[in-house]
């Protein structure tokens, strides 16, 4: 674990941006398409935590970004190239644009100033969508990444911000996957290597400072 002055160091609010990742209704709310995930998500406390860094950030001035992954009703653009693309098409919840599959699920706050990107094809909340410019836009040098799934997009989307020169940092207890006990053997043997591993604690203890109000 980082000390308190490393971390504070990397999540200086005027180059850090919070991002959850697919922390949508219909993959950890009460109707999942998933819902093995979903349990893990809220029993494990993950998605509480998720939400507290949420408010945190809201309350300092560090810019809050929301990954969700959709498809269209025709499937047009989706990916159909690995088991579980084909998979995603069986289940009896899509998370189809324009429903509440789609909306970031409570307790999450979405403020005004927070940014909404979608996507409708691959595994990662990074490659091919919007966030990498918005991020370079927004002086972003250190991302924290959040959400689900420990198995797929978490590490994606961890593997995609170190290799555009960001400075990677996972509150361990604010991602989840399934099941239960590959969450922290995955952090531990994979995201240790590559990112700065904290708690929500102590990272919230190094986001609530002063607002900073953006240009």
């Amino acid at each position: 674990m980082p000390s308190q002055e490393q971390l504070r160091a990397l999540l200086a609010p005027d180059s850090t941006v919070l991002l959850t990742v697919e922390c949508q209704q219909g993959v950890v709310g009460t109707d999942s398409a998933l819902p093995e995930l979903a349990r893990e998500a809220r029993s494990s406390g993950a998605l509480a935590n998720v939400a507290r860094l949420v408010a945190a950030a809201h309350e300092s001035g560090v810019q809050v970004v929301h990954a969700i992954a959709e498809r269209r009703p025709d499937g047009r653009g989706a990916n159909r190239n690995a088991r579980l693309f084909r998979a995603a098409e069986r289940l009896p919840v899509q998370q189809l644009s324009g429903t509440t599959a789609v909306r970031v699920a409570a307790p999450i706050e979405v403020a005004e100033e927070d940014f909404v990107v979608r996507r409708l094809h691959g595994l990662s909340p990074i490659q091919g969508t919007d966030v990498d410019a918005l991020l370079r836009n927004l002086g972003c040098r250190t991302l924290v990444v959040t959400g689900v799934s420990a198995n797929v997009a978490v590490p994606n989307a961890v593997f995609d911000a170190v290799n555009r020169g960001y400075d990677a940092v996972v509150p361990s207890d604010a991602i989840a996957g399934v099941p239960s006990d590959y969450t922290p053997a995955m952090i531990r043997n994979t995201l240790a290597w590559v990112a700065t591993v904290a708690t929500t604690d102590e990272v919230l203890g190094c986001l609530r400072r002063p607002r900073v109000r953006r240009a």
